[in-house]
């Protein structure tokens, strides 16, 4: 495939509309998220679910549901526009709307993972059709018209007519076999959601985990999503606690970095411990990968669910698990701390090092 005269393998066009995709989503999330923590926090727990009895908090309610209902059609939106440019955003955002919409007398639903599909499917149609020759008096409407009602004609009932049951029964079983995880099999996967949430940080692997825990939150599992918003907070927190604790391993600056690191903690960025892995990536990324690993396997064995997009300690009013998410969280912290008080050497024993290995070199 080539794109402006240079070759794009499908497989980076793909990679790089997902990253696009939950690039645009994140604000929506993240909007919703924290509108729906505050009005949660308040909450009284039912059989089915927190229910918001104050007036104005129903109404903070109402907005944190409304952002969250529109991260699935921008992410399908968005992944259409890096394929296809412009005329491929709202196709896509239409399609992914109604992927997360029941249809049909079987109300099927393909929530996430139609998204997903979707977005790609308009993104190639739509690229599809720019190529098409047309008469110049028609080339002016093509891109708001022509492009636009030819994608989203063909994606919506090629989904409605031929995806829409197939996708609806690989969701069905991808939540069942999800749902009957219990015990060793349940640990592996919180450790595996935790170590690849701090891998890099807020990344491209970052976001697909947080792909992966939304998917399964519009199918009603939230516990995947519980390992994986304790995760998030833990490597910036654990760079925190680690310049409080061994105060002669970090300079002045970069303890100044583990107050901010803190705070971006406590309200779930994980890219609060972007500075100190540039620095010392060969100690840093080992030391949060575990320690939010311990902390996702904690989070999954003790069935913590989190019922709203967004980690740290801001949204513990929208978790079951409340206690458990606190002392998953504090762990995985703890041991991130303690990794690095063990492996990483004090400021004045590191500059020694690196001046003997300059004379090396030299």
């Amino acid at each position: 495939m080539a794109v402006n005269g240079k070759k794009v393998k499908v497989g980076e066009e793909l990679k790089k509309a997902f990253s696009t995709g939950v690039s645009y989503m994140m604000p929506s999330v993240v909007v919703g998220g924290i509108f729906l923590a505050i009005a949660l926090a308040s909450g009284k727990p039912t059989d089915e679910g927190m229910v918001v009895t104050n007036p104005f908090l129903q109404n903070l309610n109402t907005i944190g549901a409304a952002g969250f209902a529109m991260m699935i059609p921008i992410l399908a939106g968005y992944i259409a526009y890096s394929i296809a440019g412009k005329p491929g955003l709202i196709p896509g955002m239409i399609a992914g709307f109604i992927a997360n919409n029941p249809i049909g007398d079987g109300d099927v639903k393909t929530g996430f993972l139609g998204a997903m599909i979707l977005g790609i499917v308009s993104g190639y149609i739509a690229k599809y059709v720019k190529t098409w020759k047309v008469p110049n008096t028609i080339k002016t409407i093509m891109p708001i018209l022509i492009i636009p009602v030819i994608t989203t004609f063909v994606t919506c009932m090629g989904y409605i007519y031929i995806l829409a049951q197939p996708l609806a029964s690989l969701v069905d079983g991808l939540v069942k076999l999800l749902s009957s995880m219990q015990g060793g099999s349940a640990l592996i996967l919180g450790l595996a959601i935790g170590a690849f949430t701090a891998i890099d940080m807020g990344g491209p692997i970052n976001k697909t985990i947080t792909a992966f825990t939304l998917a399964l939150m519009a199918e009603g599992i939230f516990g995947p999503n519980g390992a994986h918003r304790i995760a998030v907070a833990i490597p910036p927190l654990g760079m925190a606690l680690s310049t409080f604790i061994s105060r002669k391993k970090y300079t002045e600056e970069e303890r100044s970095l583990g107050v901010s690191a803190g705070f971006m903690g406590l309200i779930g960025i994980t890219e609060g411990a972007i500075p100190f892995a540039v620095k010392d990536m060969k100690r840093v990324l080992p030391a949060i990968m575990i320690g939010s690993a311990v902390g996702g396997g904690i989070g999954m064995i003790q069935n913590v669910s989190t019922y709203i997009p967004h980690g740290g300690l801001i949204v513990i009013g929208a978790v079951d698990g409340k206690l458990w998410y606190f002392l998953a969280m504090l762990i995985g912290t703890v041991v991130t701390a303690g990794i690095l008080h063990f492996i990483k050497p004090d400021i004045a024993v590191k500059a020694t090092t690196e001046k003997k290995e300059e004379k090396k070199v030299g």
